[in-house]
């Protein structure tokens, strides 16, 4: 198995989870962290460190600058403004966070970086696409953490609903990760069923219409932890770490992550969240759904507000 390096770009609440998390899985060989407050970065690698001895394998954790990025394999980009309780969506973050990312980018490239590039800064379907324009690098080597998060929430929602382990549900939260997210209900499965004769032939447990309820669910998740906890962290760095570990170990899996569509659902020029084969390539291959056309259009839509937002953005 391939242990390679992977630069993390943030040590805030996000970016350490995430150290955490890969070092619990001890999926690397290396991990540097950077971050504008170094010391910061200083105290959080040697914190890992101190719990080496208590994991699998010993991952070497230190901090770093932009010269570490040059013979890395994965650089995860988490850095972004504080967020703050005043915030509605994650839209607001744009402006704020368009010359952090395009400072961390151009460090990370004149380093000589020819890795891939995982980004979870919010708006991260914006981001995602600035970060790619601004590094030069092949499509498919710039990656957004999307809707994988959003996935698993929505499979957590239907799992604690039907009783059954989340690892049985099928479901893909696809498009902005955002407001204008859409489940692919058509193509939903419980253990092999399809989600409209589970729900048909359960309607004492689940109700006659739940997917507007889960959709709601999913959708405010976040927006629910972060007011009772202030961050959210665990969830998403374990769902970036799944990410990395189908990049490390060329996996193969099928994620829903954000990357950029060039015809595929009759989407251009626009990163957006679909389900993804991701192996040491990066974006191997884009799965196409077959969607409904009440599905598609609602796909589009979201399509077309991220390229809206793109558009206003870049401008």
């Amino acid at each position: 198995m391939k242990r390679g390096k992977v630069v993390i770009v943030g040590a805030g609440m996000v970016g350490t989870s995430i150290a955490y998390s890969i070092i619990n899985q001890s999926i690397c060989e290396e991990i540097v962290i950077i971050d504008i407050n170094e010391a910061k970065a200083m105290g959080e690698a040697l914190d890992m460190m101190h719990a080496m001895e208590f994991m699998n394998y010993k991952t070497i954790v230190r901090s770093g600058n932009y010269n570490d990025c040059s013979d890395a394999d994965v650089i995860i980009i988490t850095a972004s403004v504080p967020m703050d309780s005043k915030l509605t969506n994650r839209m607001e973050l744009l402006s704020k966070n368009k010359n952090v990312m395009k400072s961390i980018v151009e460090s990370i490239m004149a380093s000589g970086f020819n890795g891939i590039l995982l980004i979870v800064s919010n708006p991260v379907d914006i981001m995602t696409y600035y970060a790619w324009k601004i590094s030069g690098l092949p499509k498919e080597k710039v990656i957004g953490s999307g809707t994988t998060l959003d996935s698993a929430r929505l499979h957590y929602y239907i799992a604690k609903t039907v009783d059954v382990s989340p690892s049985s549900v099928h479901a893909f939260v696809i498009g902005e990760h955002g407001d204008s997210e859409m489940v692919a209900w058509s193509t939903a499965t419980i253990g092999g069923k399809d989600i409209y004769n589970v729900c048909k032939d359960n309607v004492e447990r689940i109700g006659k219409n739940p997917y507007e309820k889960f959709l709601e669910e999913v959708k405010n998740a976040g927006w629910d932890v972060f007011s009772k906890k202030g961050n959210t962290s665990y969830g998403i760095a374990a769902s970036v770490t799944g990410i990395l570990k189908s990049i490390l170990y060329d996996e193969n899996k099928v994620y829903p992550v954000s990357v950029y569509l060039d015809g595929e659902y009759g989407v251009s020029d626009v990163y957006v969240s679909v389900p993804t084969i991701i192996n040491n390539e990066g974006a191997k291959e884009i799965v196409e759904l077959h969607l409904t056309d009440e599905e598609n259009q609602k796909f589009k839509n979201s399509c077309l507000i991220l390229k809206n937002k793109c558009l206003e953005f870049l401008n």
